[in-house]
């Protein structure tokens, strides 16, 4: 009996949507080299004690695995809480914390719940480069304003764009990525009062709020006297703040963000989310990480010293630097940034060409890390 034709592989052509024809994935280059200082991680990996703490909890979770984990983790939500609260000397509800895979999954959830066709989001370039992809994902319109020659955000400007394009949401990073800059409360504060009714007109007419969301990623490595955002959350249901354990806490390999906003704003993100998208091994995992925060957020005081010795250090040599409230520097500028990149990737030390044409940006390390992206940097530039 003869079999139907079947069609070669090679010929059959994927529905792939249009907007996405002839695009690479996201990612920073990952090469083995003795130094690493291209995407800001903490330099220092967990103690065997958080280690044997991670793994028992893991382990205790695995005896479960044959049930989905809970949907809505509040023991994780309640402990995030009262990190924040330790952190930042805010209090804050459980119902007002929600957690996701990196705070990449937590944009994505916003954008999701306030986005979508014929909606946009506006932020200030240059900044995180993800963020235009999150639109993009969500078929969400993207417009970037700009920031000043001092990478702030002038609110004026913010105010025009807010007015002109009427965003459903209004992403800010503070510190921002690659810049290192923190935005004042009193920025955030006069955006999030142009917001309150400069968001999409409602299918009724009625005016609506831009949700504007304060990207913290680096926020425990702020300078003293810089607050956080979550500060301004009870004033402003229309706010919300991220942050994530990738940076301060060392675990980017867990893979939790999370943020805090009115608990009627977290609830439009339950909305959609998928099911148990947060495993119960992660949710194990991060529980037994934050019993740890005093030992791990040690660490976050000698990095702060260490940016802050580079900073002057570069100056000194005569380079412009960003001011940075983050755990990575902006430096430059140069005139074939390309060049010094690939000097110092030859000596064994990878840091990242991204930002505005010129510029640089090079992670804190540990001690002995920085000493080798000094020697190379003074090779490279004949110092």
């Amino acid at each position: 009996m003869a079999t139907p034709a079947q069609t070669p592989v090679a010929a059959v052509r994927l529905p792939l949507r249009p907007d996405l024809a002839g695009l690479t994935p996201y990612g920073a280059p990952q090469l083995d080299v003795p130094v690493l200082l291209n995407v800001n991680e903490n330099p220092y990996p967990p103690s065997e004690a958080v280690v044997a703490d991670i793994t028992a909890a893991v382990a205790d979770a695995a005896r479960g695995l044959n049930r989905y984990p809970d949907r809505d983790f509040p023991r994780l939500r309640s402990e995030l809480a009262e990190y924040l609260q330790v952190e930042s000397g805010v209090s804050l509800a459980p119902e007002q914390v929600w957690a996701a895979n990196g705070s990449n999954e937590v944009m994505l959830h916003l954008l999701q719940a306030f986005g979508g066709p014929g909606r946009t989001v506006l932020s200030f370039a240059p900044t995180y480069s993800m963020y235009p992809e999150y639109a993009r994902d969500t078929l969400t319109g993207w417009v970037a304003g700009r920031r000043e020659p001092d990478f702030t955000v002038d609110v004026d400007h913010a105010r025009e764009q807010i007015a002109a394009h009427r965003p459903a949401v209004i992403l800010l990073a503070s510190p921002n990525n690659p810049t290192g800059t923190a935005l004042p409360l009193q920025t955030v504060e006069a955006i999030c009062a142009a917001a309150a009714t400069g968001g999409p007109a409602a299918e009724d007419g009625a005016a609506t709020a831009a949700v504007v969301v304060v990207d913290e990623a680096y926020g425990e490595f702020r300078r003293a006297g810089t607050p956080s955002a979550l500060a301004l959350l009870d004033r402003h249901p229309h706010l919300a703040v991220a942050r994530t354990m990738s940076k301060a806490f060392g675990m980017a390999g867990l893979r939790l963000g999370y943020l805090a906003a009115a608990p009627a704003l977290v609830d439009h993100l339950r909305v959609v989310r998928l099911p148990y998208h947060l495993s119960a091994l992660t949710q194990a995992a991060a529980l037994a990480a934050l019993s740890h925060r005093d030992e791990l957020m040690a660490q976050v005081a000698s990095l702060r010293a260490e940016r802050d010795a580079l900073v002057t250090w570069l100056r000194e040599h005569g380079l412009r630097v960003a001011d940075s409230d983050a755990n990575f520097v902006l430096f430059g500028v140069f005139d074939d940034r390309r060049a010094v990149w690939d000097g110092l990737l030859a000596r064994g030390v990878l840091i990242r060409e991204v930002g505005p044409e010129g510029w640089l940006r090079v992670s804190v390390g540990t001690p002995a890390e920085t000493a080798a992206f000094r020697a190379a940097l003074e090779e490279v530039l004949c110092w």
